[in-house]
């Protein structure tokens, strides 16, 4: 096993069903791409992942299940996003608009809000977000 508390912790949305469907489509196979808000970052402090960086993914109970190592990062606006992409997040997406939407209800979520604080971030198609992709290196 990889020395796992070295790692910076993954998490894919918040505790609950839709971690567990996300964690569920990493461990798959089904996501290797995953998309934040630029605005995240900055308010934490932190500089978005770099190609080789190696993270522990998280399930809702705060257990490590996977390493993942980042293939790729790029910043951009949230309207350049392309279906391959999204495809990619393993969610189901056949359109673009379909993850934009889906995005755009979760960067605007009470949840979300409520951890970045105020001012409340806009969210349309000038907004920066990060687009990641990343493989499973292990399972844990």
């Amino acid at each position: 096993m990889t020395g796992t508390t070295d790692l910076s912790i993954a998490e894919f949305g918040f505790p609950g069903p839709l971690r567990d469907r996300l964690v569920a489509a990493i461990l798959s196979g089904e996501k290797t791409t995953t998309t934040g808000l630029l605005e995240e970052y900055r308010r934490e402090g932190r500089e978005p992942e770099v190609a080789g960086t190696r993270e522990l993914v998280v399930d809702s109970a705060g257990r490590g299940v996977a390493v993942i190592e980042v293939l790729e990062v790029e910043v951009g606006r949230m309207g350049d996003v392309e279906l391959a992409f999204a495809i990619a997040e393993g969610e189901g997406f056949t359109s673009v608009a379909e993850w934009r939407d889906v995005h755009v209800a979760f960067f605007t979520s009470s949840e979300l809000t409520a951890a970045l604080g105020e001012p409340p971030v806009v969210v349309d198609d000038d907004t920066l977000v990060v687009c990641s992709r990343f493989r499973v290196v292990e399972r844990l």
